[in-house]
């Protein structure tokens, strides 16, 4: 029987952290063929190049496609767009895949998604459905859904939404978040080992910071960084481990900004472009408190027992655990919130976290839809109606 072909795009560190077990579920199949190609941030000095790393994963790039140009303004991310449409559609032209696998919603997303879908490849994509008000994630991910043919939810609440935008029930799962499960099933490395990578001693308290553009306000974006920033200032007692913005609008100058903070407090921070999930999560389970307005602070963090300080609107529209502390970015906000994440008090409550991304068998169940869907019923797309109001009938 020939194998299905199925096409796993990344564009960053962070989702292909989240996608690694999967796909080597898929590469491991004897009824599957993966063809991994890697774009955005892993091809990029700026962001680490970390596409260095994916040999030592044991899975093989079939293709890049780079697409990031030097500007991060609007209309340089709008550009880098263009050109990784491009670029992808050639890729499929060349590999023939069956079937493109996503994960997300960001822009080198959204070019991938779209390059398969006007060459009628059915894509499938996990995590629609989801709500960021403060991101332009959040138009692209609907998008996507749009333009998928498989969706694969974290949530029953996220399922639904993406019925709700049109799609064949049939072809939607809520399998749960591949990250949540990874951390069931991952050894991380121990205190002593991080301690060695990071430089300073992880028994006293530290703090986790990962602080993206908002790009929905985008003009207060880099405000609101500072704000965070003279807020982590006067912690003096607190160690801080910096992770770096990816690359929307402003992140390049955000993460400037944190430079500038490290080296001017190198006796208590520390800035890495790329942790990889790996260590990022080992080192999370020994932190204070994960800081900022990445998602892995909502999804992610709660299964460690974990608080996480949720900072502005960036994330706002996601389900999260009574874990996570919300807080606008303004700078007695933010120290507030992070005293009542360190309190004995709020610390007492993580004992019953309940983390409503986690689900059994996540990955297999995936591997299993992609293996066995009928790819020709599901390329005709049809739009599923909910129920019509009357007045709406001739």
């Amino acid at each position: 029987m020939k194998r299905r072909k199925i096409c796993a795009v990344t564009g960053s560190r962070a989702e292909y952290d989240l996608l690694v077990p999967l796909l080597k579920m898929i590469d491991a199949d004897a009824d599957l063929r993966l063809q991994l190609v890697v774009t955005g941030m892993h091809l990029s000095p700026a962001f680490g190049l970390t596409v260095r790393g994916m040999e030592a994963d044991g899975l093989v790039v079939e293709r890049t496609c780079d697409m990031l140009l030097s500007s991060d303004t609007p209309v340089g991310v709008t550009k880098s767009m263009g050109v990784g449409m491009i670029g992808f559609a050639d890729i499929f032209d060349d590999l023939r895949p069956d079937m493109v696998l996503v994960l997300g919603d960001r822009f080198e997303i959204f070019a991938a998604a779209a390059a398969a879908f006007m060459a009628g490849i059915p894509v499938a994509h996990l995590h629609g459905g989801e709500i960021t008000e403060g991101a332009l994630d959040e138009g692209l991910r609907h998008a996507i859904t749009k333009m998928s043919h498989l969706h694969f939810t974290s949530t029953e609440s996220y399922r639904q939404r993406v019925i709700q935008l049109g799609e064949d029930p049939d072809c939607v799962f809520n399998v749960g978040a591949v990250g949540v499960e990874n951390i069931r099933n991952t050894q991380f490395p121990g205190r002593q080992a991080l301690e060695k990578r990071i430089g300073f001693d992880l028994r006293q308290p530290f703090l986790i910071v990962t602080y993206h553009p908002e790009t929905v306000a985008l003009a207060n974006t880099l405000a609101d960084a500072r704000h965070l920033l003279e807020s982590l200032e006067d912690l003096e007692d607190i160690r801080i481990i910096f992770t770096g913005s990816n690359a929307d609008a402003r992140g390049r100058a955000m993460n400037r900004l944190i430079r500038e903070f490290v080296d001017d407090h190198h006796d208590r921070s520390v800035f890495f472009e790329s942790m990889g999930q790996h260590a990022y999560l080992g080192a999370a389970r020994f932190a204070a408190a994960v800081v900022g307005n990445s998602s892995s602070g909502i999804i992610e963090i709660p299964s460690l027992g974990v608080p996480t300080v949720n900072i502005g609107g960036r994330q706002k529209g996601r389900i999260r655990a009574h874990s996570v502390i919300d807080c606008p970015p303004r700078k007695e906000a933010i120290q507030n919130s992070i005293r009542q994440a360190l309190s004995e008090e709020f610390k007492q409550t993580l004992e019953d976290v309940r983390n409503p991304y986690e689900q059994a068998d996540t990955k297999d169940r995936i591997r299993m839809v992609l293996k066995t869907a009928d790819l020709a019923s599901i390329r005709q797309k049809s739009f599923h109606d909910l129920a019509v109001a009357a007045t709406d009938r001739e």
